[in-house]
């Protein structure tokens, strides 16, 4: 299961989209996926990384991205969603009014659910591996994030998300024997020199830092 940011940033977006396309995931749209095929002009003209990212996408792959769905009723029991199931820009999991992730009240999770009554939620935009089990009887996961480990942002105000760790970060979500969901996380190391230079070569030291380190901060 692929939640979504997958071709946005500094890093091999044409190469990383047809890696995907030898794999068979079941793949969402995230808000950064969005951001680069709806980008206006002045957006575009104003942002060098979508400048380099539209350079090197094919049509092929933009025209697989707007065809993504922005959530996934994928069984009864697995429900996908980047960041709510109502929106792409909402953090579920994390409130980030302190310019830093702290979990959020049970009740705030359940209200922003809204009517997803699934068993497994599945969610990304956060980049922070996280289990949460619910008073519901629901598990929602996020699994992190494969090629960003922090950030900062300044929407919906400034924040930043850290992992500390500069590996790529995934999930693995199993239904035991007795109908219980099992949740292991794994954190896999890799060439992050060679990220890191692509990153900085396209003028994104930013990037560069988030990659080596997992820090924003």
């Amino acid at each position: 299961m692929n939640l979504g940011d997958i071709l946005y940033g500094p890093i091999a977006p044409q190469l990383t989209y047809e890696r995907l396309m030898e794999q068979n995931y079941t793949t969402i749209c995230g808000n950064q996926d969005r951001q680069i095929y709806e980008a206006s002009t002045s957006e575009i003209k104003d942002n060098p990384t979508l400048q380099f990212i539209l350079r090197d996408l094919s049509a092929e792959a933009l025209q697989w991205m707007k065809e993504l769905p922005p959530s996934l009723q994928v069984t009864d029991d697995v429900f996908l969603c980047h960041g709510t199931p109502n929106s792409d820009l909402v953090y579920l999991l994390e409130d980030i009014s302190s310019g830093r992730p702290q979990l959020r009240p049970e009740h705030e999770i359940l209200n922003l659910l809204a009517k997803i009554r699934s068993k497994v939620i599945l969610c990304g935009h956060t980049h922070q591996p996280r289990s949460i089990s619910l008073s519901s009887g629901q598990l929602v996961v996020n699994p992190g994030s494969v090629g960003l480990p922090a950030y900062a942002d300044s929407e919906p105000q400034p924040h930043i998300m850290e992992t500390f760790s500069p590996h790529a970060s995934y999930a693995l979500v199993e239904k035991g024997k007795g109908g219980a969901w099992d949740v292991t996380f794994f954190k896999v190391s890799y060439d992050t020199e060679n990220a890191v230079r692509a990153a900085i070569a396209q003028g994104r030291e930013d990037w560069g830092f988030y990659l080596s380190t997992g820090r924003a901060g």
